[in-house]
């Protein structure tokens, strides 16, 4: 089927500030997994996951500590998920996922990333439904058909698999995320996932160009700059 999707990479910026925006944001999200699932990765598959991200994108180990201590603690920060979607430059949709501690806060920093380039800021559910929310599990592996057996043997509503020169790449709802992780580490043994994410996937993509790319490039800065800010999905072909 070849479904598109961004293979989130947190850029390493050679600014120490941005390297702890970067650290920040990984911080506060194994956080609230840890607070919310158990800090245990071996019976929290999402904190295991977003661990090994943290790792791969060089997060250092005292970051990752720190906010399982505080987890531990059940004290800290009580953060939320908030969710603001919207329409930038010549039409394309966003999605902006924030984990805040002062929703009203939040709220007034995004909109702000939104009328500062002419975007506007929409509805709950207003672009969202021209999304797939979709777990992405990619790992290397040569046999399609196994992995797919896998997958239904254990009841996972696949939406697609994909074999591209030996990495499999798995997609399900994303309320299948759990069951298809624990089906293919029972079928396989321990996998060293590549892409681990939830995402939200656009059905269809947009291009645009010109005077519209520059105002959606300037929102993309503004909206990483906020350290509430998590992910921003759109739909702007690349």
């Amino acid at each position: 089927m070849g479904r598109a999707y961004q293979n989130r990479k947190v850029s390493m910026a050679k600014t120490a500030d941005a390297k702890t925006k970067v650290y920040s944001k990984y911080g506060r999200e194994i956080y609230v997994c840890a607070k919310a699932g158990g800090i245990d990765p071996s019976g929290n598959l999402t904190l295991r996951g977003l661990i090994d991200r943290a790792k791969k994108d060089q997060v250092p180990g005292h970051v990752i500590e720190k906010a399982l201590d505080k987890a531990k603690g059940g004290g800290g920060e009580d953060f939320a998920p908030a969710r603001y979607e919207g329409f930038g430059p010549g039409g394309c949709m966003v999605i902006v996922d924030c984990l805040t501690d002062n929703p009203n806060r939040t709220f007034g920093d995004v909109r702000q990333c939104f009328t500062k380039t002419k975007c506007k800021i929409g509805t709950p559910g207003s672009v969202s439904h021209m999304f797939d929310h979709s777990a992405i599990l990619a790992f290397k592996h040569d046999d399609e058909d196994s992995v797919l057996e896998a997958l239904l043997s254990a009841d996972v509503d696949v939406s697609d698999v994909e074999n591209d020169e030996g990495k499999i790449t798995v997609f399900t709802p994303q309320a299948d995320y759990f069951k298809a992780k624990q089906a293919l580490i029972d079928a396989f043994g321990e996998l060293d996932f590549e892409v681990d994410e939830i995402q939200f996937i656009p059905r269809a993509y947009n291009s645009i160009t010109g005077d519209d790319l520059v105002m959606f490039e300037k929102f993309l800065d503004l909206c990483n700059e906020l350290d509430d800010v998590q992910n921003v999905f759109h739909d702007v072909a690349d």
